[in-house]
């Protein structure tokens, strides 16, 4: 009755409005009550969603007024042109993977799991208990909870063999997502202007972060079994880079993982030269046929500066990292983390402490595992039988994401637009090249979106590329 009287209301008043004045005053209250026969709180209602139509404004102790309009005008803003200056390094557009689109169409751009794939359960209960304690309250540490060091460290140890020393809870900074990771390894280890060798394609976030911190980006050609050590080893030489970024274990786009005697020519390669691998183990809780093999664990010479996070794990909205850093090192990436962020969110990290020290945790993982795996075969097979011209080189043994290349010559822009108006959004694949692409690709999201539409959107994918 109320939300039938509240709409008769509306209408009403937008009767009136439309005759009234600009800054006319409303009935009052008491007014509307008497004239419709309803409730004061149902008289609320009505004017909450004028004010929300933009129709009406409210001013509090005196009454609800006719919105004045506001007349459209061009603005100059040529002035900040001069202000501003040439940028000094001009920062990638954010990623399509980021778009957020309408949920009657096929979303297989996005770089996020679904949220059937999260510990809802168990993030829920963490954030209440979370809110009851002094984390809700208390500043934290500027390197992060003790719990949450411990834990990170613990994961990371558990890899490292007999003979190589473990990590300390005291070599870890947790920060705000792996983003914040990542731009402040790349400002403290490489430094603006200075060259930071990375696979290609590679992670856009990554190339992002390289720019927001100046640093100059040296691609090196990979391809679904990680990068070509020979063509690392001339980079290194070539350019006197000190540092190269990597994703050893699901890369994003390929979904390549290094096999050990890559690792092992990878680190030769970086201890010879002076420099750091700075480990990008985003994946590290998606493996499917294979677990994670982490770089760092191998390593106890300070080479590996090592990054993990719980985001996509957990939840999108507990944007919580690690990094693992010995030495100098360290010191530094911890002064960058502080003058980005200061310290991170006590609540996030305390969430994440809980759920991760959840014996459900490690079951919830285990049912990931084989969500994952039907989703992704049920999207190869999809694409190999509708839209064989895309070509899958290489089933990803864990991670969220296809790689497919597509015939040479194929108008990526035109496809892409194609395929939406069609209902199904995908990620244009030179969003990951940190250079000119060398063949057009589309990164496909098996992860996110419903897996009985896969058929479908294979359909309308092999439709565009056939020119039907």
């Amino acid at each position: 009755m109320n939300d039938s009287s509240s709409a008769r209301i509306v209408a009403g008043l937008q009767r009136w409005i439309a005759s009234a004045s600009p800054g006319a005053q409303l009935p009052s209250t008491r007014a509307l009550v008497e004239q419709y026969g309803v409730s004061p709180v149902t008289v609320q209602k009505a004017l909450r969603a004028l004010q929300a139509t933009g129709a009406v404004e409210s001013r509090p102790g005196v009454g609800t007024f006719v919105r004045a309009a506001r007349l459209a005008h061009s603005t100059d803003f040529g002035w900040q042109t001069a202000a501003l200056g040439t940028p000094q390094h001009r920062i990638p557009r954010f990623s399509s993977a980021l778009r957020s689109v309408p949920n009657d169409v096929i979303a297989l751009h996005s770089g996020y799991p679904d949220r059937e794939l999260l510990p809802e359960r168990l993030v829920r209960g963490a954030f209440g208990r979370a809110a009851r304690s002094d984390a809700a309250i208390a500043r934290p540490p500027a390197a992060g909870i003790p719990e949450l060091q411990a834990w990170f460290a613990g994961e990371l140890g558990a890899a490292t063999p007999l003979g190589v020393a473990a990590p300390s809870a005291s070599d870890v900074i947790i920060t705000p997502g792996s983003q914040g990771g990542l731009g402040a390894a790349f400002h403290a280890l490489v430094g603006t202007g200075n060259p930071l060798l990375v696979e290609s394609p590679t992670y856009w976030g990554a190339m992002l972060a390289a720019a927001r911190a100046g640093v100059r980006l040296v691609p090196v050609a990979g391809g679904p079994a990680g990068p070509d050590p020979d063509e690392l080893a001339r980079a290194f030489e070539r350019t006197g880079a000190r540092a190269f970024y990597a994703q050893p274990n699901f890369a994003n786009p390929s979904g390549a993982q290094w096999s050990p005697a890559l690792t092992e020519r990878v680190l030769d390669l970086v201890r010879d030269a002076g420099a750091f691998l700075i480990e990008d183990d985003w994946a590290h809780d998606f493996g499917i046929t294979t677990d994670a093999h982490p770089v760092a664990a191998l390593d106890d010479s300070g080479h590996v500066v090592y990054l993990r996070s719980l985001t996509k794990s957990v939840s999108p909205s507990v944007r919580v990292a690690a990094v693992v850093a010995r030495g100098p090192a360290r010191a530094r990436i911890l002064a960058e983390v502080q003058a980005q962020s200061m310290y991170v969110s006590g609540m996030l990290q305390a969430v994440a402490w809980d759920v991760v020290s959840q014996p459900a945790w490690r079951t919830h993982l285990r049912g990931v595992r084989h969500q994952l795996a039907s989703r992704r075969d049920l999207l190869v097979t999809a694409v190999r039988e509708h839209a064989p011209s895309a070509h899958i080189e290489a089933v990803p043994p864990g991670g969220l994401h296809l790689w497919a290349r597509l015939p040479d010559g194929t108008d990526l822009p035109a496809l892409v637009r194609d395929c939406e108006a069609r209902g199904v959004v995908v990620a244009p694949g030179d969003e990951w090249f940190p250079a000119e692409p060398t063949a057009p690709h589309l990164r496909l999201n098996y992860s996110g979106a419903n897996p009985g539409s896969f058929p479908d959107a294979a359909r309308v994918l092999g439709d565009v590329l056939a020119g039907r």
